[in-house]
């Protein structure tokens, strides 16, 4: 569990700047600045910085990632040793165990994830060079203030949809880095198969797990940056001194798409029967990944479901290879010390 909190925290944190990246691609899909990873890591950067821009929703990030990733691999390592124990095949048994851990640790992350996400599409306050919808001054601000106009349960948004999302992401991810392992060691005809080695089997299954699960992705990302809630005006706490009562708009049907009757900033406010801008995605008004996925091909073909791929591939390849060497390193280390110990005993 220690060397699994260390090794994914570290590697979220390193690369949480493409994910903020990957989070525009997808939250403002036809924002021309940030049509490819290159301009959109740029100009993100030159406008907003590097802390408040690439990096915004760190805080939540962090503080979703350790707890979370501690409870992900005691889970794993837990279910999938009991698994291979009791005679399962082992690549059941590594899929199972990222299912069954992904699942527990989801409690934790969701609701960073939220925060996260918002911030990232939000990047710095009071942003003059992109309209996002949101004005949050920090972490605390945006959970006081969703709590105060969406309620409590806006901060698991996109719960199924995150779960449909990285229950499979994590699955395949794990199976395919075990996988990779045995050939590897087999290759080199030792279970030490070197540095190298080890961060290629870790950001090849991180890399393609990513890909395959990249539509699941931009529907929850969809999902998590609109506000189901409250006016259609960018939100901030301290914007209004008597704010309207807010009514709570039910989320199962889907707002049908028309053509555009004028550009405009991107606002992922609450839904309308309004034709969506040409300047931000179609709006959401369901908590269903089926739905999304469909509207999304409806809408934007192909296209719509690989929305932020690139910096996502890479995201998950440098974040895994990052999160799943270090686990092994600690393992490694954290046996020695046991044997030395037993050793001066």
């Amino acid at each position: 569990m220690l060397a699994g909190g260390i090794g994914g925290s570290t590697g979220d944190v390193l690369m949480h700047s493409l994910d903020t990246v990957k989070t525009r691609q997808q939250g403002a899909p036809n924002t021309l600045k940030y049509a490819t990873m290159t301009d959109a890591y740029l100009t993100i950067f030159r406008e907003e910085g590097f802390r408040r821009g690439l990096y915004s929703g760190i805080t939540p990030a962090f503080l979703g990632s350790l707890p979370g990733t501690i409870i992900f691999f005691g889970t794993y390592e837990y279910s999938k040793r009991h698994l291979l124990d009791m005679g399962c095949p082992s690549h059941i048994a590594y899929l199972t165990g990222g299912l069954v851990g992904d699942l527990f640790a989801s409690i934790i992350y969701v609701p960073s994830e939220v925060l996260k996400t918002r911030l990232q599409l939000q990047g710095r306050y009071n942003n003059p060079f992109f309209k996002s919808g949101y004005n949050y001054r920090g972490t605390i601000d945006a959970t006081r203030t969703i709590i105060k106009t969406e309620g409590p349960a806006a901060l698991f948004y996109g719960y199924k949809a995150t779960i449909m999302r990285d229950l499979p992401f994590s699955a395949l991810q794990f199976a395919f880095y075990e996988q990779f392992q045995k050939w590897a060691k087999q290759w080199c005809d030792s279970r030490d198969i070197g540095l190298s080695l080890e961060i290629a089997t870790g950001a090849m299954a991180g890399g393609l797990a990513g890909t395959i699960t990249c539509p699941l992705d931009v529907v929850k990302t969809r999902i998590q940056t609109q506000v189901r809630t409250g006016p259609t005006t960018p939100i901030s706490s301290a914007a209004t001194t008597n704010p309207a009562p807010l009514q709570r708009r039910p989320f199962t049907t889907l707002v049908p798409p028309h053509p555009p009757a004028s550009s405009r900033p991107i606002s992922t406010s609450s839904p309308s029967t309004t034709s969506p801008p040409k300047s931000g995605p179609l709006k959401f008004n369901t908590s269903s990944i089926l739905e999304g996925l469909k509207l999304l091909y409806k809408t934007e073909g192909i296209q719509g479901w690989f929305r932020g791929v690139g910096p996502r591939a890479v995201w998950t390849s440098v974040q895994s290879g990052t999160m799943l060497v270090m686990y092994q390193y600690l393992l490694k280390q954290m046996e020695r010390w046991d044997e030395s110990r037993v050793v001066e005993l």
